[in-house]
């Protein structure tokens, strides 16, 4: 099998600090800078990427995961030529959509009918085959009421879906997706990753997806790349590399305060606080059979015309989905612009012992719409117990993810 991507110790340098005045305007922003500071910030290099290798074969769905930070978007986007990088070399054999982010691709003062055909034209396709396959693309989207409105006045979500299926159905060899698909309603997330998975089993093309949700990770792709600090740490087996990303960060997550200024969020929520401890002790050791409280404070920026729920994805030290929790199982609709808390437990003699991560904490509206999705919130250890029999949990590679303490009745018969 040929290969379709080929990289060859890619690096990618920042200048970062001092700015380069090149106008008239960025010299009188110096000096402004220069007359209240005392002096001007130093300008530092900032390595996003270092020594990157590897190879994709045709065909191929690799998963390229890391936090936020490591170096993920600037490899795609080099890769999608973009931007240049600073030294090494990437060969790329075949026609290549990418969708990296909102708004990437499409120009906001056309509709959405005139930039399916612009995006078909610089991908190299002739008119009729764009409008061979107009059809599947708006039907996809499921924006058909809106493909002759300017997409400048499309939601973000409206935005994602078409930009999806656009890079989906005009065919590239190769189609690369950054955590862009997080935005938008979970039916259409799956849909996407359908598509994916089809593109690949069904079609022959190459994927490769960036995605912080290792539930669709490994789901999706065989094969994993994982990237710390912008250098390529491990390279194989989905499930292998899944482990060891989330090991990284697993010492010192059991809780996490954010100052409201820095706090993670967008337009409609704002993430403050998110903590995990025993319900009978304040401390933060966890053992198997201790009820486990999870508490997430956060900001609603704006009142919701329906149901706000709550819901976070638990995963185990290999990245298998353990639990899912919701507020929507149990509490009544949230409407009004406030601060909030929600707290969840965990009942004792549920989790065996191992690692576990809040991997996706999620903010939904109508039960579907994800107004906000929060990755690797919170990371924290299960010990045995250390008193009695319940603490013998074997057999942890095999997969014994629950420990209950069932009722038995033990009598002759």
């Amino acid at each position: 099998m040929s290969y379709a991507i080929e990289v060859n110790g890619i690096s990618k340098r920042f200048r970062i600090g001092k700015r380069r005045s090149t106008t008239f305007r960025d010299s009188l922003v110096e000096q402004v800078r220069t007359l209240f500071l005392g002096q001007t910030a130093p300008e530092v290099d900032f390595w996003a990427l270092r020594d990157i290798s590897f190879s994709v074969r045709q065909g191929d769905v690799v998963a390229i995961i890391g936090k936020n930070g490591a170096g993920k978007t600037a490899l795609l986007k080099i890769l999608s030529r973009i931007t240049q990088p600073t030294s090494g070399s990437a060969v790329i054999y075949g026609r290549v959509a990418s969708l990296l982010e909102v708004g990437t691709g499409f120009h906001p003062e056309l509709t959405g009918r005139e930039n399916i055909f612009l995006n078909g034209a610089i991908l190299g396709m002739r008119r009729s085959e764009i409008k061979k396959r107009f059809d599947d693309i708006v039907a996809f989207s499921g924006i058909e009421e809106f493909i002759d409105t300017p997409v400048k006045r499309y939601s973000s979500g409206m935005y994602v879906r078409l930009a999806f299926a656009v890079a989906a159905y005009l065919e590239p060899e190769i189609l690369m997706v950054d955590e862009v698909l997080a935005v938008g309603d979970a039916e259409f997330q799956k849909k996407c990753l359908d598509k994916m998975k089809t593109a690949s089993s069904r079609e022959g093309r190459t994927v490769l997806f960036v995605s912080h949700n290792m539930e669709a990770v490994q789901n999706l792709c065989q094969r994993a790349i994982l990237i710390q600090e912008g250098r390529l740490v491990a390279d194989g087996d989905v499930a292998t590399v899944v482990s060891q990303y989330l090991h990284s960060f697993t010492h010192n997550k059991y809780e996490q305060a954010w100052d409201p200024a820095q706090a993670p969020g967008n337009e409609h929520i704002r993430l403050l606080y998110a903590s995990v401890q025993p319900v009978h002790r304040r401390n933060r050791t966890l053992y198997t059979h201790d009820d486990l409280e999870l508490t997430f404070r956060f900001e609603l920026l704006r009142a919701v015309p329906t149901q706000l729920d709550v819901t976070f994805h638990l995963m185990d030290e290999r990245g298998i989905l353990v639990l899912v929790a919701s507020t929507a199982f149990s509490l009544n609709a949230v409407h009004t612009q406030t601060t909030l808390q929600a707290r969840a437990v965990i009942p004792g003699n549920i989790l065996n012992q191992g690692t576990y991560t809040v991997n996706r904490l999620l903010f939904v509206e109508r039960k579907s719409y994800i107004l906000f999705e929060h990755n690797d919130t919170l990371s924290f250890d299960i010990l045995p117990q250390p008193t009695g029999r319940l603490g013998w949990t074997p057999g942890r590679k095999e997969g014994i993810l629950h420990l209950p303490n069932l009722s038995w009745t033990l009598e002759p018969c």
